[in-house]
């Protein structure tokens, strides 16, 4: 089965390859195809993969495959949320966002630092499927006050996991992907289509 990944990100596209690599799945970048970032106009994670996933179907032909994720902050009222990739204005700067969010949270002590992944992911097999694939996942943690690893992408490195006791930029890639917000949502996904065929 071949899928177009409705995103540019290659740290996105890397992690999940890497967790569809035994599924029979073959994803293909959009951008590889020449397509662009459609506008993310949703006011929902759902809403916005969506988006995603329609304009990669209208600009490929292809089954496409939409992740909308993000961190939720609960002492930021789950900012940055939806706006994870541009929470510091400039898209996908990863650094600046991580500065911006570390100087949010300043003064807040640990224990009031919990924090959460989100992922949803929605496969359309046509741009007018009525009936899209949507599935979901957390992860659970909390903010550190400084950088903790180098691995990982986006938040990684001042997410921490509890359970581990490492960041999520210090955990090696099979079991993050294992224990992510987006491992969760993409073993449900592959459960669901075998549930499908």
């Amino acid at each position: 089965m071949k899928l177009v990944l409705a995103s540019s990100n290659y740290g996105k596209l890397e992690e999940l390859r890497s967790l569809l690599a035994d599924s029979g799945i073959e994803l293909i970048a959009q951008s590889d195809l020449g397509v662009e970032d459609a506008d993310e106009t949703g006011t929902t994670f759902v809403e916005n993969a969506l988006i995603k996933a329609r304009h990669a179907c209208q600009m490929t032909g292809l089954p496409a495959l939409a992740d909308d994720s993000g961190i939720c902050v609960d002492a930021l009222n789950g900012a940055p949320g939806l706006y994870s990739a541009r929470y510091a204005g400039e898209h996908g700067n990863a650094s600046r966002n991580i500065d911006k969010l570390l100087e949010a949270l300043r003064d807040v002590p640990d224990d009031a630092r919990s924090a959460h992944f989100y992922c949803v992911l929605v496969l359309l097999n046509h741009a007018n499927d009525p009936q899209p694939l949507i599935v979901e996942g957390e992860w659970r943690g909390r903010i550190l006050h400084a950088r903790q690893g180098d691995g990982g992408h986006g938040y990684d490195p001042v997410f921490f996991d509890p359970q581990r006791g490492q960041s999520a930029a210090e955990i090696p890639l099979d079991d993050k992907n294992r224990i992510s917000h987006r491992g969760k949502a993409l073993a449900s996904l592959k459960q669901r289509l075998l549930t499908r065929a």
